[in-house]
């Protein structure tokens, strides 16, 4: 058994040569590649009796994988969606051997036949606009730590941005303008694959930054929890969760949806899209890399979907005469 044989040496490289140096993958995408092949790793080792360090190549056979997805799925407890993402990242691994070792590329065919599941794509959440303000008046502005979960929800609404965008923003990443006008504010946010963009910021929101970030270092983030750490994407989940189950209480048609920083990022889409703004518009504003992410939004609004069959309902009236009963008509064509 040559060096090249065993499993080991290419999960090294692929995660460090591959996926940073190669790929410069974002964090979080490398540690979801990195929970898959340790999960991988892991029930193989038990399904071939063979320690880690001496797995084989041929130990990760195509029937082992598919018992490695089952097992997700069934003792693990995971979705459709999660398994398919574990498979694309055995796959991504498997394309990377293929690449530099021909002698493998029998066993790579194998593994990136194994096809994903197909599931159902669940309707996206958002809330509408009364849900919207009362998940807003949630936080008791009259405290420190109100006024903070109140921006930190203003801002998830203005921005669309995702969690972890929001918990990486800082200082000088703000653009506010002058002090006496508000206009032409923006912030750079960085999204998956450390791709950037600059989203605008509304009077309102640029109102309530203000004063979170006076009299401090630019490098600062500008969300911090109450030991002045910067908040994380974690926390910023706790929050919305925290106020939307305190304003679930008074508003019934709230407690039925689950309400998520991912919830009010689709609810920015959905508004700006009822408020008339362009599809590639959106696009660029969440951050998307196709045009058919962002075309989710436009199948799941209903109220627009109301609108538009009212536009094209046929309006009723009485039946005009059948032309063969015009004698006007008939008589005419008799003449041709």
């Amino acid at each position: 058994m040559t060096n090249t044989d065993l499993l080991g040496p290419w999960v090294r490289r692929f995660l460090l040569e591959h996926l940073v140096v190669e790929r410069n993958l974002a964090r979080n995408t490398q540690k979801s590649y990195r929970d898959t092949l340790r999960q991988l790793l892991l029930f193989v080792s038990r399904s071939a009796h063979r320690r880690i360090e001496r797995l084989r190549m041929e130990d990760v056979s195509p029937v082992c994988t598919r018992s490695f997805l089952q097992d997700l799925e069934k003792t693990r407890g995971c979705g459709i969606a999660t398994r398919n993402q574990r498979l694309a990242a055995i796959h991504s691994l498997a394309r990377f051997i293929g690449l530099h070792s021909p002698e493998h590329l029998e066993w790579c065919g194998q593994i990136q036949s194994i096809a994903s599941k197909k599931a159902a794509r669940p309707l996206v959440g958002y809330l509408e606009k009364d849900e919207l303000d009362a998940l807003l008046e949630a936080p008791d502005r009259h405290t420190p730590q109100g006024r903070r979960d109140y921006a930190v929800l203003l801002f998830l609404y203005n921005t669309g941005a995702r969690a972890d965008e929001v918990a990486q923003v800082r200082i000088d990443d703000l653009d506010l303008g002058a002090a006496s006008s508000r206009d032409g504010s923006s912030v750079l946010l960085r999204g998956k694959g450390n791709k950037t963009r600059r989203c605008p910021l509304w009077s309102r929101s640029v109102g309530e930054l203000r004063p979170l970030i006076e009299h401090r270092p630019a490098s600062q983030h500008v969300f911090l929890n109450r030991r002045g750490q910067p908040l994380t994407r974690f926390g910023i989940h706790a929050l919305v969760e925290r106020h939307a189950m305190r304003v679930a209480t008074k508003l019934p048609s709230l407690a039925k949806k689950r309400v998520s920083p991912h919830t009010i990022r689709h609810t920015t889409a959905t508004h700006l899209l009822r408020a008339g703004v362009d599809i590639n518009t959106i696009r660029a504003w969440l951050g998307h890399v196709s045009i058919s992410t962002t075309n989710v939004y436009a199948e799941v609004d209903l109220e627009m979907k109301a609108k538009a069959l009212v536009k094209c309902a046929i309006k009723g009236g009485k039946p005009k005469k059948p032309w063969r009963k015009n004698p006007g008509l008939m008589e005419f064509l008799r003449t041709l």
